[in-house]
């Protein structure tokens, strides 16, 4: 018996072996006009037009108009908000530990799995990526990152500094782990968080757009995009030095249209928009053992469609998951394209859609049917793809067939939407320590982010005695755990009078003076809402004994003597022994 096992296991070692390698290049906020295969005549991405037109490339190939909803829908195959990611920030960019993701699938079939770069579909275990299917970690699981250059990230888990510019660093994490997963196949899912702000990008790439005469903005994200085609250009060349390219599927895509205006083909509308800018992204599908001859595929494709698509190609089934709204584009890659489906493919605004889902999209091969308030518009694409012409008047049956199918469809997925959140497990030798960040806590006393954006801010404005920080967590681990808060407090507010309670016990602290000090911050364009990193430091009111089970921790005001308590940035729990 023990013979047959073993043979059994060496040969699905060997098919797993065979199977290819998977590459999944996705960049942030990088429009279908940032690539000057598509026109730009000021932007130069030679890596990437040469791989474009030696891949299979998706014509009209669609996402969400934002970024965690395009990533839930990547890793699941289904629509974002039937995933539990409402928006982008404050918890409502969590998918849910329910969801199955292509890293939970393919890691079942024998595949290493990394990630790298930016994750943005949930904080902590089991909304993490290593709560998803993720063996390797690196990068950030927020929405933006403060600093581009040294940047504080985790590997694994444990916190470490990006050294150098973070997409330059990104990539030999990549390679890496490449040189690592000899003996299976590999899904490195590569995140790169340019173009998205802050505007920080070395000098070389700057300078040369710059002395173009564009505005800063510009040069710095045309600066970003040519940085972004030296770095695939150095993965792609690493997969030929070790002999891999060949069997290696490469994917690249990015997550949604431009933040701002700049030249994207032509189109109307720019990142968070319902128009056809603000979704239509390159996608570029490269395997040369299987696809020798490149093509332009003209179908209407979307984010839905590709993990069952790579599942296919890999030659596996899909595995058992929640309803999968994608289908396979393996027809599409081979030139078999007879009988492929009139699809109608559907794009909800993430932060209205809870508020009597205001803005919305209906896209077929044809048309482009877009709500705003009751309102609808259509556009004919293919007579005119700038959509320059609202034809709704002149088509009314196209508008109330697709405001039809608009309205089965939310009535289909809208229970999904307001589903209750994972709530943060703490006790995994995965994540300790655990950081609680205030963005993800629920905040009373009139705190709130001094009008920063929340994805990787703090509490700043902490002026009420009445103020706290709570957070709800699952214990799987009983133990004793440190607590400690990472905080800022200038001398003139030094003092407060604190309690940390936890588990019904109260531990009292004294907040101490702090400097507030900004690390230092190339920015090449002043930054809007977005906060600066902060030299932190931490204060350590105790250690508590945890029982397994559902526990509130709050961070509470007692005294104040200054304007405000503290800055309070997250709440870190470490578990001893």
């Amino acid at each position: 018996m023990r013979l047959l096992l073993a043979l059994f296991l060496l040969c699905a070692s060997v098919h797993a072996a065979t199977r290819p390698n998977i590459l999944i290049i996705l960049t942030d906020d990088q429009g279908y006009g940032d690539l000057s295969l598509h026109g730009n005549k000021v932007l130069q991405t030679p890596v990437l037009d040469k791989l474009g037109a030696a891949s299979l490339r998706f014509d009209r190939f669609y996402v969400s108009p934002l970024c965690a909803p395009t990533r839930s829908s990547l890793l699941t195959g289904r629509y974002s908000l039937r995933t539990g990611v409402r928006g982008v920030a404050a918890g409502d960019e969590a998918m849910r530990s329910e969801e199955v993701t292509i890293a939970e699938a393919l890691r079942a079939e024998g595949y290493h799995t990394g990630i790298f770069g930016k994750w943005h579909n949930g904080e902590n275990y089991p909304c993490n990526p290593q709560g998803q299917g993720f063996e390797t970690v690196f990068g950030y699981t927020r929405g933006h990152w403060n600093n581009y250059f040294d940047s504080p990230v985790k590997k694994n888990g444990k916190p470490t500094i990006a050294k150098g510019f973070i997409v330059d660093a990104t990539t030999d994490e990549v390679t890496q782990f490449i040189d690592k997963s000899k003996d299976k196949p590999f899904l490195a899912w590569v995140a790169y968080t340019t173009p998205h702000t802050p505007f920080q990008v070395p000098d070389k790439y700057f300078d040369k757009y710059k002395s173009k005469g564009l505005p800063d903005n510009v040069a710095c994200i045309y600066g970003m995009c040519e940085n972004l085609d030296d770095n695939v250009g150095r993965l792609l060349k690493h997969l030929d030095d070790k002999g891999l390219r060949d069997n290696t599927i490469v994917v690249f895509m990015t997550d949604n249209g431009p933040a701002g205006e700049r030249y994207n083909a032509d189109m109307k509308g720019k990142k968070g928009s319902m128009d056809e800018g603000g979704s239509r992204v390159p996608c570029f599908v490269s395997w040369p053992a299987r696809f020798k001859t490149q093509r332009l595929i003209p179908q209407i494709a979307m984010h839905i469609d590709m993990f069952p698509t790579l599942m296919e190609l890999c030659g596996l089934r899909m595995p058992k998951t929640l309803p999968v709204d994608g289908r396979s584009l393996v027809p599409l890659l081979e030139g078999r394209s007879e009988g492929w489906p009139e699809r109608v493919l559907f794009t909800q605004h993430m932060l209205t859609g809870r508020k009597g889902n205001s803005a919305a999209a209906v896209r077929t091969q044809q048309y482009r049917a877009v709500m705003q308030g009751k309102d609808w518009r259509l556009y004919d694409m293919e007579a005119d793809p700038s959509q320059l012409k609202d034809i709704a008047t002149e088509k009314p049956e196209v508008v109330k067939k697709l405001a039809a199918d608009y309205k089965a469809w939310w009535q289909d997925v809208k229970a999904d939407a307001d589903k209750p959140r994972d709530i943060p497990e703490l006790g995994h030798v995965d994540e300790n320590p655990i950081e609680l960040t205030t963005p993800n806590g629920r905040l009373a006393g009139g705190l709130d982010f001094g009008g920063l954006a929340p994805n990787n801010s703090w509490v700043h404005n902490w002026r009420d005695v009445n103020g706290s920080v709570t957070w709800e967590l699952n214990v799987v681990e009983a133990g004793d755990y440190s607590i400690e808060l990472q905080y800022l407090c200038p001398q003139a507010d030094a003092g407060a009078k604190i309690e940390v309670v936890a588990n019904g016990k109260s531990f009292p602290a004294v907040v101490g003076a702090t400097p507030v000090i900004a690390l230092p911050s190339p920015d090449r364009v002043p930054r809007e809402k977005e906060a600066f990193e902060m030299k932190w430091f931490y204060l350590k009111p105790g250690t508590v004994h945890l029982e397994k089970g559902r526990v509130e921790i709050q961070v509470k005001a007692v005294e104040k003597p200054g304007e405000e308590v503290m800055q309070l940035k997250a709440l870190w729990m470490r578990r001893k022994g």
